[in-house]
């Protein structure tokens, strides 16, 4: 057998195995890499949370509002008097009762009988909406100095329905104030803090406004998001 040969052949895959080890080290990808594009993957898997798909849903009714509007209105020329348009147009999918001031029940958080005033959205759900839209007005290019969902007029606007609403329904929209914990419970937080036991949960807590009307975080009452927008009634 020819020596050389076999010499040629091992000195070549020798040098075949050291370039192509140093090919695959200039291109081995470091770890910050490998965890990066491990989180985008991830990111990309994960579905958007409830407040995400929302706000997606109230953008898109808002945008086919605009378009359906008479004469049509583009995103750049809408202001605070077409939001508040937007809003009033919206009462009629509510499902919020609010009683007018000649009805008997006027006041009265829980009525004991029907009666024929009108259904509205509650305020919670109004306020939530505007804070959903004025975030995705942002998101998708608008200047926030230039935003018709942060406009003055909006906030005195939803300022009034707060107020008129609690007259109406007899329910306060003001958060309860946080109880403080009695001597018992203080002791035992005391005790807990000096044996080493975590102290979490002794005592009280912050509670929310009351149901849907005072969380201000709750979803379009008529589901707005789904409903067919029709064109508004053009004010003058």
């Amino acid at each position: 057998m020819d020596s050389g040969g076999v010499g040629g052949a091992e000195s070549g895959g020798g040098e075949g195995y050291s370039s192509g080890c140093a090919r695959a080290g200039d291109q081995a990808p470091d770890s910050s890499q490998i965890v990066g594009v491990a989180a985008a993957a991830t990111a990309a898997a994960a579905p958007p949370s409830r407040y995400e798909s929302q706000k997606r849903r109230d953008w898109n009714t808002f945008l086919q509002y605009l378009r359906n509007h008479k004469p049509p209105l583009s995103l750049s020329r809408c202001s605070g008097a077409h939001v508040l348009e937007f809003l009033k147009y919206l009462d009629q999918f509510g499902k919020t009762k609010v009683h007018n001031t000649g009805c008997p029940y006027f006041g009265h958080p829980n009525p004991p009988a029907p009666c024929a005033c009108p259904l509205k959205q509650a305020w919670g759900s109004l306020d939530a909406l505007i804070g959903r839209l004025r975030a995705a007005y942002e998101e998708n290019g608008g200047r926030p100095e230039s935003n018709p969902f942060g406009a003055r007029a909006v906030r005195i606007y939803l300022r009034e329905v707060r107020e008129s609403q609690a007259k109406a329904r007899g329910i306060p929209y003001e958060k309860k104030k946080r109880k403080r914990p009695s001597s018992a419970s203080a002791s035992a937080a005391t005790t807990a803090t000096v044996s080493g036991i975590d102290p979490g949960g002794v005592g009280g807590h912050v509670s929310s406004g009351p149901g849907e009307s005072g969380s201000g975080s709750g979803d379009i009452d008529g589901g707005a998001s789904t409903a067919v927008v029709g064109p508004p009634t053009t004010t003058t």
